[in-house]
């Protein structure tokens, strides 16, 4: 992302990931729905209960089936949009910009 033009933070885990957002303001999260102990969902879970989920545009980064409705649902939530891995990086950018 640095050598097309942006900045990013990156974290190792969900947790890490909630204190980032509670501290900074993002034009695009980038969110694993896989990760392991506090997971994508778990975050997403935290946004809604701060009142934080739709404050910055999150985009789900999955590998896993994920059904239509389920997708459906997080949208309603406010995830803005989802990427199916594994990722091409030419979609992540161009997500992106189109969200920046």
């Amino acid at each position: 992302l640095n050598g097309n033009g942006h900045e990013f933070s990156s974290v190792q885990n969900g947790k890490e990931g909630i204190e980032k957002i509670r501290q900074n303001s993002y034009d695009v999260v980038l969110l694993d729905l896989a990760m392991p102990g506090f997971s994508g969902m778990d975050v997403i879970e935290s946004l809604k209960h701060e009142g934080l989920m739709g404050k910055q545009k999150l985009v789900l980064f999955t590998a896993s089936s994920i059904t239509d409705e389920e997708i459906a649902d997080l949208l309603e939530e406010g995830v803005t949009a989802f990427i199916k891995k594994p990722i091409d990086i030419e979609v992540l950018l161009e997500k992106i910009y189109a969200l920046s």
